[in-house]
């Protein structure tokens, strides 16, 4: 597995496809691997004339961990954060946002298409934010703009959340697919092979639970990014599913309302889905895909 220094970090990437085509960098959501990306996408992406990377974030799978707390000192900042307090967090989603960047130009990408699901969408948004110069345009899936209170999870989903992981891999792979299951929605069946089959991976490239609720804690001091959102000068495509109890879709409304020009994809029956190429993800593909070949560098 390819690493880059980016962002004085070391992150853990994986690319598919011509590094003359117009690249797209992939981000993940919260304690999500590069594998949540599917390598079915990954490929029918390239197959489609992109550059695409995908990469862990930091703190999970082969990326760096950034240590520091213990996870007692972690749990605890995320009590104070429900108490309406703010204490100082390892690191915020405008961090995570430089990781990303810093990628790009490890790699020698002086532009990309930025595209981002869950926690990934967040970092997708700030990434344009904070480094126009390297973005192309945006797609933003399952999020929302930071006002995380207007756009809480469903409470049976938070209880989920919160809940105790289990340390053992049978243990985790049944934890994550019972959650993948709570959060996918109704309009599709749900396949359990595939979910439990990522789940294992996850495990097996690396557990590291602190690391998720440092991730966490990034996602809860993050700010409203509304008010920047409108003043975003690029393409922008904004989806979501009807039936997401994880991030209601309220999120993704208000993102596509606060940015100038975005396009707004509501798809029916959908929750917070995993990529595989299914009847979702093969309109997910199709719309990112006509959406970012409304941008492509100059000259290509």
């Amino acid at each position: 597995m390819p690493t880059a220094n980016a962002n004085h970090i070391r992150i853990a990437y994986e690319i598919f496809g011509d590094s003359s085509s117009p690249a797209v960098l992939l981000i993940a959501g919260l304690g999500a691997q590069l594998p949540c990306w599917n390598t079915d996408f990954c490929e029918a992406l390239a197959d489609r004339g992109f550059y695409v990377i995908r990469y862990d974030n930091r703190d999970v799978g082969l990326s760096t961990k950034i240590e520091g707390l213990t996870l007692n000192e972690l749990m605890n900042k995320i009590g104070a954060f429900f108490m309406g307090q703010e204490p100082p967090v390892p690191y915020g989603i405008e961090d995570m946002a430089g990781d990303g960047a810093g990628l790009l130009d490890a790699l020698g990408i002086d532009t990309a298409h930025i595209a981002g699901m869950s926690m990934g969408g967040f970092i997708a948004q700030a990434l344009c934010l904070r480094h126009p110069s390297c973005a192309l345009s945006l797609t933003s899936i399952y999020s929302h703009t930071g006002k995380g209170q207007a756009f809480r999870p469903a409470d049976k989903v938070m209880e989920a959340l919160l809940a105790p992981v289990p340390e053992d891999r049978n243990g985790y792979m049944e934890y994550m697919t019972r959650f993948f299951k709570l959060i996918y929605g109704t309009g599709l069946p749900f396949d359990e092979d595939f979910h439990r089959n990522l789940a294992g991976r996850y495990f097996d490239r690396c557990f590291c639970k602190e690391g998720i609720v440092r991730q966490y804690l990034a996602i809860l001091s993050q700010k409203d990014r509304t008010a920047e959102l409108s003043g975003l000068n690029i393409p922008a495509l904004v989806i979501h599913g009807d039936d997401d109890p994880l991030v209601p879709p309220a999120g993704g409304k208000a993102t596509a309302a606060a940015i100038p020009g975005s396009v707004l994809k509501i798809i029916p029956g959908m929750g917070h889905v995993q990529p595989n190429l299914n009847a979702y993800w093969s309109d997910i593909l199709d719309e990112m895909v006509g959406h970012m070949r409304l941008r492509r560098p100059a000259g290509s």
